[in-house]
This record gives structure tokens, C-alpha cells and sequence, in this order.
């Protein structure tokens, strides 16, 4: 075997011991080296590239796992024979490359659902990380309770009560990898005898779901007050799926009297009930957050559904569902079978970052920063507002812009892509396509950084001029 070609980036990523790792498996894949060849001997090659014996050994222990390499006793490691590898290489090989080539990037991508990772608290999720494993604890990797770790739940509990309003108990309240998730656990609690009513424009992801789950959906027009409970009533609905806080993408807060009149619509008839999303409620740079609806809930119809993925982070993949107390008695007979699909160990880590006083810092300083590049943005804006209406400020991470009926949306869009700036536009979350949007442009500040917004917003304005 040929050390010498084996470099290193030690500002890299990527550990040092999976480097070596995929050194030597494309080595094998490509037969460079051959069946039968013998490794170099940990000590001797962590002395030849200068770093810890352990860190040759757990390389060396993922080729051991994968076969690539046996162990042999007093003699080291030897490379296996494989049969046909080298054509599976390069049918995997391939495909990365194309999807590469797709993918464009542009100088300025304004996504209304960005976030900013520079800030993410990773020196405290490391901390906690390690707390959380620093002695052998078994029981952390057995199967825990399907509805998710009482601890976490009971510290969610007390969380939504103090920020949020939500009246619940801990048992009330089930932890899943994603909102996707618990919505099609929501389904095998329901059933499927139910028509759901959604706001439009909405949130497309809840709305496809919901079909792709078989239930009959349909559209309610919005005024400035959020959905309208006559035409709720008018459409025959069950199930009416609500943004109430925070409407996506609009940003339209439901008022007390609207909120009221959709608890009573709800109270009127059995197995009716309210889906309240409450996705970024967080974020909120004029006055006290809004309460949740769930609050003003006395007729137990309300379904509450949180996130971390907007305050903490995508990846981070942790929501939770809160149930009324008749539907968790059904899903206590119907879905109580279903695992947790959030590991133990990433449960106990939130659990801490919350119950620890983490999290409420950290909601702090984000609110900070967004509301400076809200500031920011709207400012470099004014020269624009003449010929256009803004809308969604102070709250969320993304304002609106409504131009002329006689200006396109996608001219808007393609004129903007010609200057290498990514925008977007609300038709994208029009569901119901009856009703002719005017154009509107969704504009994300959360994850560019001050200096950014200006000079995107200033180049946006130049593109945008000579059409409007």
C-alpha cells in the first residue's frame, strides 16, 4: 500500500479517521489494492501521518465491519476478496455527479424558509451531547415510551404553558421526528371519513399529505382576519387546518373575535375539530407573542402541532402533537403500538437544552438577529414601496410584496434570476388555482447576513425597475 498518497485536510469536516477510511476502501473498489495485500500496522501508519493511534483504528474497524478488511490474529490486516465491487462503484459513482449539475446556485437566495446555522449553539449541543453519553447508559438505547420521553414532555408542557398559553398535561403530548410524521399519525387516530379545510394560499406540504392520505380537502377563501368561518360552514368541512399565529405565507394574525367564532364552529357539531400549526410562533418583533388558540380551547377541539425545525434547527427533526383528551383516548386504543421515531439520546439533549435555560437564550439572541435584518430589509426596500405593498412585517422570517395586476409573477421572478438572485413567488403556494393571485413576491432575510440583504435588495431594485 502506497502511504504516501494518503493527505489529510485537517479543516476538513470530515473526521480524520473516516478520511482514512474512504482512502483506502477507493483504493480496494478501484484494486489499487489487491486481495490479499496487507495493511500497514496502526502504530506505523498514525506514526507516519501524525496522528493518534486510535484514530488508525477506527478507520480500520469500519473496514473490518464492512469486509472490506479481515483480521488476522498476531499478523494485522488483510484485504478480502470481493466479487463484482468494482462495477457497483461506478454505477454509485455516477449518479452524485448528475444531481450536481442540476443544482444552481445563486449569489442571493432569499427563501422564506431559511435559517441562520452560523448562530446554532453548537459549542452548548456538544456540551450537552456529551453529558448526555458521559457514562454507559444502557437503558438510553432500549426502546422508550412510543410517545416519547416523559421528561421531554413534561418540560415541552411546562414551555408552551409559560410562552404559548397551551393548557395540557404531559401525557397529552406525543414527540415524532417531523411534522410530516405526526400528521400521518394524526390519520391512523382520525380515520379517514373526515374533509379537511385549509386556508389558501397554504402550507403545501400539510395539504399534499393530506390528499396523498385520502382525505377529502378543500380550500377556504381568507380575508384580512384569516379564514372565514361562514364559508367553513358553507363548504360542509370537518376539519379545519389553521395557521392562526402566524399565517403561512401571508402572515396574517387571526384576531380575538375570528378565533372565537372558529371554537364555536368547532364546539357546534361532534368530530368536529381545529388543526392549529403553530410553526414560528417564536418570532415576533412588535409586541408580546400571540397566544395559541389551543388556549382559548374549553370544548377540547383543538389539535396542537409545535416545531423545533424553525428555532433550532431543519435537522434537528423533533415535533410535537398535542391531543385532546377524548382523541387520546383513541390513540391510546389505535396508535400507541407505533414507536418513537426520535431517538432517546436526541430527545434527553433537547430535553436539557429547554429545562437548562438554553433554549430560552437562544430564542433570545435569534429574535435579535432576525428583527436587525427585518429592520434592515425593509429599509432597503423604501425605494421600492412606491410602486408595490408590503406586507407580513414583524414577525417570521419573511416579508411579502404585492405588485400591480398588470406586472407577472414570473417576470418578476425571471428578472431576478438574470441578476443571480433567487426569489419567490406566492403562486407557488396557491392550492387552489380558482382564483387569480395578484403578483406577489416572498422575500427570506433569516439566513443572509445584513451586508447581503442590501446589496441583494439593491440589485433586485435595479432589475425590477425597468418593468414597474
Amino acid at each position: 500500500m502506497n502511504e504516501l498518497t494518503i493527505r489529510l485536510e485537517t479543516k476538513s469536516q470530515l473526521p480524520l479517521y473516516e478520511q482514512i477510511y474512504i482512502y483506502i476502501k477507493n483504493d480496494i473498489q478501484s484494486g489499487k489494492i489487491k486481495y490479499g495485500d496487507k495493511l500497514p500496522s496502526t502504530r506505523a501508519l498514525a506514526k507516519y501521518l501524525d496522528v493518534s493511534r486510535s484514530t488508525i483504528e477506527l478507520a480500520y474497524e469500519q473496514l473490518l465491519a464492512e469486509g472490506y478488511v479481515e483480521a488476522q490474529a498476531y499478523r494485522g490486516f488483510f484485504v478480502t476478496k470481493i466479487d463484482d465491487l468494482y462495477q457497483w462503484k461506478q454505477l454509485r459513482e455516477a449518479d452524485p455527479i448528475k444531481e450536481e449539475k442540476k443544482k444552481i446556485e445563486y449569489a442571493y437566495d432569499f427563501t422564506p424558509n431559511g435559517i441562520d446555522l452560523n448562530s446554532f449553539p453548537y459549542r452548548i449541543w456538544r456540551k450537552l451531547a456529551k453529558d448526555v453519553l458521559a457514562d454507559d447508559k444502557a437503558e438510553l438505547f432500549k426502546a422508550g415510551d412510543s410517545q416519547g420521553e416523559y421528561e421531554l414532555r413534561n418540560t415541552i408542557c411546562q414551555y408552551l404553558y409559560q410562552s404559548r398559553g397551551v393548557n395540557c398535561e404531559p401525557e397529552q403530548i406525543i414527540v415524532g421526528a417531523g411534522n410530516d410524521y405526526l400528521l400521518m399519525l394524526l390519520q391512523t387516530i382520525l380515520g379517514g371519513n373526515y374533509k379537511i379545510a385549509f386556508e389558501n394560499p397554504t402550507y403545501r406540504q400539510a395539504y399534499r399529505l393530506f390528499q396523498q392520505l385520502s382525505y377529502e380537502t378543500a380550500t377556504v377563501e381568507m380575508d384580512t382576519k384569516g379564514m372565514r368561518v361562514d364559508k367553513l360552514r358553507e363548504i360542509q368541512a370537518d376539519i379545519a387546518y389553521v395557521m392562526p399565529s402566524h399565517q403561512y405565507p401571508l402572515g396574517i394574525v387571526m384576531p380575538i373575535q375570528r378565533r372565537m367564532e372558529l371554537l364555536r364552529w368547532a364546539a357546534e357539531k361532534e368530530g368536529r375539530y381545529i388543526i392549529e400549526d403553530d410553526y414560528d410562533s417564536e418570532f415576533r418583533y412588535k409586541g408580546k407573542p400571540i397566544p395559541a388558540l389551543q388556549g382559548y380551547d374549553r370544548s377540547e377541539k383543538v389539535i396542537y402541532i409545535g416545531t423545533f425545525s424553525k428555532s433550532i434547527a431543519p435537522a434537528i427533526r423533533v415535533s410535537y402533537l398535542v391531543l385532546p383528551k377524548p382523541l387520546l383516548k383513541v390513540y391510546q386504543e389505535k396508535g400507541r403500538f407505533l414507536n418513537s421515531t426520535v431517538s432517546r439520546v436526541d430527545q434527553q439533549i433537547i430535553q436539557r437544552f429547554i429545562g437548562e435555560g438554553y433554549y430560552e437564550r437562544h430564542l433570545n439572541k435569534m429574535r435579535g438577529v432576525y428583527k436587525n435584518r427585518h429592520d434592515i430589509m425593509i429599509g432597503s426596500l423604501k425605494p421600492l414601496l412606491k410602486k408595490c405593498k408590503m406586507s407580513g412585517e414583524n414577525a417570521g422570517v419573511h416579508l411579502l410584496l404585492t405588485f400591480p395586476s398588470d406586472i407577472s409573477e414570473n417576470e418578476l421572478i425571471e428578472r431576478a434570476e438574470k441578476v443571480n438572485i433567487k426569489v419567490y413567488g406566492l403562486s407557488a403556494y396557491d392550492v387552489c388555482k380558482e382564483k387569480k393571485l395578484n403578483p406577489t413576491i416572498l422575500l427570506g432575510y433569516a439566513n443572509m447576513p445584513e451586508e447581503e440583504i442590501r446589496e441583494g435588495v439593491r440589485k433586485l431594485i435595479e432589475a425590477w425597475n425597468e418593468m414597474i
